[in-house]
C-alpha cells in the first residue's frame, strides 16, 4: 500500500483495518489531494454491501452522488438497478458499487489523469478490503485507470468479456457498458443486457 510519509490523513486512512474503518477515515477525511475538493460536496466512497462478492468500478461520481453522498444514484444508478433487477440481482444487497475517483469533476467532465493517480490508493485499498470474487468495471475509464496497459481498445470488444490480470490474483473481471452511455444510446441496451446476463449465468455457478 501506497503511504506517504508527509500526509498523517491519508495514512490513517489507509491503515484502516476494516471497511468500516477505512469509510468512515475516507467519508470524514476532508481530502484535499487534488482540485476536485475545490468544488465537491461529499466524498461518495461508495453504495451496497461490502460484505459482497461482486464489485462494480464506475468512472465518478455525479450531481446526485455529489449530494447524496452514494455511488450511482441517479439516472444511470437506477438504470443499472433495474437491468440488474431484471436479471434477479440485487445490486444494493449482493455488490459494492464504487468509482474511480470519489469526488465530483465539474459539470461531470472525464476525471483528469492527476485526479485518478490521486485517488489511487484509496481505490487499491478499496479492492484489498473487499477482496471480491469477480469486478464489472464500468465503461472505458474504469476499464483504463484500473488495468493500466488498456489504453487502445474498443469498447465493442471488451464489453461482455470475461479476464483475468496478474495485478489481480483470484480476481474474475467483466467490462460493461456504462449505465450512462445506455442512456445516451439506447441501442446499446440490449447488448448490455446479454453481457449482464452472461455475468449472471456466471455468478451463479460459481458463487
Amino acid at each position: 500500500m501506497q503511504f506517504d510519509l508527509f500526509d498523517a490523513t491519508q495514512n490513517k486512512i489507509l491503515e484502516a483495518k476494516t471497511y468500516a474503518e477505512f469509510k468512515e477515515a475516507l467519508a470524514k477525511s476532508g481530502c484535499t489531494r487534488c482540485a476536485l475538493s475545490e468544488s465537491r460536496r461529499h466524498i461518495v466512497v461508495d453504495r451496497g454491501n461490502p460484505d459482497a462478492n461482486v464489485l462494480m468500478i464506475g468512472e465518478a461520481p455525479g450531481e446526485n452522488e455529489d449530494l447524496q453522498a452514494k455511488a450511482f444514484v441517479g439516472r444511470a444508478g437506477q438504470l443499472l438497478d433495474e437491468l440488474m433487477r431484471q436479471i434477479g440481482f440485487d445490486t444494493n444487497r449482493e455488490s459494492l458499487i464504487i468509482n474511480v475517483v470519489k469526488c465530483r469533476p465539474p459539470e461531470n467532465r472525464v476525471p483528469k489523469q492527476e485526479e485518478v493517480d490521486a485517488c489511487r490508493p484509496f481505490l487499491k485499498k478499496q479492492i484489498e478490503l473487499v477482496k471480491p470474487r469477480i469486478i464489472l468495471l464500468l465503461g472505458a475509464v474504469a476499464l483504463k485507470h484500473v488495468i493500466s496497459e488498456k489504453r487502445d481498445f474498443s469498447m465493442e470488444k471488451e464489453a461482455g468479456t470475461f479476464f483475468e490480470h496478474q495485478d489481480f490474483p483470484g480476481v474474475k473481471f467483466m467490462v460493461l457498458y456504462h449505465p450512462a452511455f445506455i442512456l445516451r444510446d439506447p441501442r446499446k441496451k440490449p447488448a448490455m443486457v446479454e453481457h449482464l446476463k452472461r455475468f449472471k449465468a456466471y455468478w451463479d455457478q460459481v458463487r
